[in-house]
């Protein structure tokens, strides 16, 4: 069970590290917007390969901190019976979530994308954009990295949930721990 929790926290360090690197690229876009913009209106000119830059950017950013967010608990779901349950019931919930849904759309998206991904890095895409910036098949791979991190994070949370059902949850990784205050009042999570 401790190789088990070692690996979740494994995963969840990458995905942090990631995350908090790849989140400055907000900054970036930003940035490179507003000059955009402010070289349109104020200096009537324009650069192709500034506009390609900032939707580059803000695509790698997204594809790169999927992992993370889910890390986080950020992504989107209803909480109308998740929230109030259990840490028990909260892991059975995870376990099929990521062994039926979360790792078969990975496996779909990462076999999907690798002809695509290999066939722009062979003859080096650029943007089809005149003027445009060169190494589109760079953000292309991104996909892939997509599909890899949020499925690693994906093991991570199946390991948390048969750490947690096995009657193990103090080996959970406490990036990951289950929060309590999401329980329900005058309950303890550990009765459950």
């Amino acid at each position: 069970m401790r190789i088990l929790a070692w690996v979740a926290a494994l995963i969840c360090g990458l995905n942090l590290v990631i995350g908090k690197v790849f989140s400055w690229l907000a900054v970036g876009i930003v940035l490179v917007c507003f000059t955009v913009v402010v070289q349109r209106y104020l200096f009537a000119t324009s650069h192709v390969w500034m506009q390609d830059l900032y939707v580059w950017m803000n695509g790698a950013m997204f594809t790169a901190v999927a992992g993370f967010a889910l890390l986080r608990d950020d992504h989107v779901r209803v909480d109308i019976f998740y929230r109030p349950a259990r840490m028990r019931s909260r892991a059975i919930a995870d376990l099929l979530g990521v062994l039926l849904f979360l790792l078969p759309f990975c496996w779909v998206v990462y076999t999907y994308s690798i002809p695509f991904v290999v066939r722009a890095w062979g003859y080096g895409e650029a943007s089809a954009n005149v003027g445009g910036m060169p190494g589109l098949y760079i953000l292309k791979a991104f996909i892939i990295a997509f599909a890899v991190l949020i499925a690693l994070q994906g093991v991570a949370m199946a390991i948390r949930s048969i750490l947690v059902l096995a009657g193990r949850p103090d080996l959970v990784p406490a990036l990951m721990q289950y929060s309590t205050d999401q329980a329900p009042v005058g309950t303890h999570e550990e009765a459950a």
